[in-house]
């Protein structure tokens, strides 16, 4: 048994007050934006953070198994678009007659309107079929790319670039429109760009679609509480 190097070990110290202030900001303010983008382009360099804070996002064994596809091509996120709007006029049919009416009133993507759209993408084949922790669950490689999703909604917020996730659609139309291998599983679409004021509280909360559960509702004590 080799000991374990400790040459890249570095004090674990607790952020500063100030820090730690900013990312609860960041958690606590990131909004799931659709309608208020500004139509300003991004700088390279910006969208370049953005992508590298999502590529430094954790992934069981290592995987980093997330693509991400940059469009900024106005016709191409038109095309996007179309493919959502089908989608969502089917969605909109699986509700009953009273919430499909709510339903439709939201507005639940800005594809058009945000300047970059990014797909995030998942490729399970990346690092063979035995991955060290997804050896019992196949679905870790899915749950590391949205951390990466998760990654990046922060920076954005940090930055003051609003985002939206765009999960409406056939995986099968964006498959064409992005030319993405069969075997790359879709994890979304998200929409980004400059934001000058954000909803101080989830949209669809504010909406009335839904309200954020109390939190004293979901923590269990050692196990889940018996029926």
């Amino acid at each position: 048994m080799h000991d374990e190097p400790n040459d890249h070990l570095v004090r674990a110290a607790a952020f500063s007050p100030e820090e730690r202030e900013a990312v609860y900001r960041a958690i606590h303010t990131r909004r799931d934006v659709r309608d208020q983008f500004l139509p300003d382009p991004l700088p390279d360099t910006l969208v370049r953070r953005l992508l590298e804070a999502a590529h430094a996002a954790p992934s069981v064994g290592f995987m980093q198994p997330w693509n991400f596809i940059v469009v900024r091509d106005e016709a191409k996120r038109q095309a996007v678009w179309q493919a959502f709007s089908r989608a969502n006029d089917e969605a909109a049919a699986m509700f009953p007659q009273e919430r499909r009416d709510a339903y439709m009133r939201l507005k639940l993507e800005g594809i058009r309107k945000a300047p970059v759209g990014i797909c995030v993408t998942c490729d399970p084949t990346r690092s063979g079929p035995v991955v060290l922790g997804r050896t019992h669950n196949p679905r870790m490689d899915s749950y590391s790319s949205v951390c990466a999703v998760q990654n990046l909604w922060l920076a954005a917020r940090a930055e003051g670039i609003g985002m939206g996730w765009v999960s409406i659609f056939h995986q099968e139309d964006l498959r064409v429109l992005l030319n993405i291998p069969e075997h790359v599983e879709i994890i979304g679409w998200f929409c980004l760009g400059y934001v000058e004021r954000l909803y101080d509280q989830p949209e669809l909360a504010i909406k009335g679609w839904r309200q954020r559960m109390p939190l004293d509702e979901l923590v269990f004590e050692e196990a889940w509480p018996s029926s």
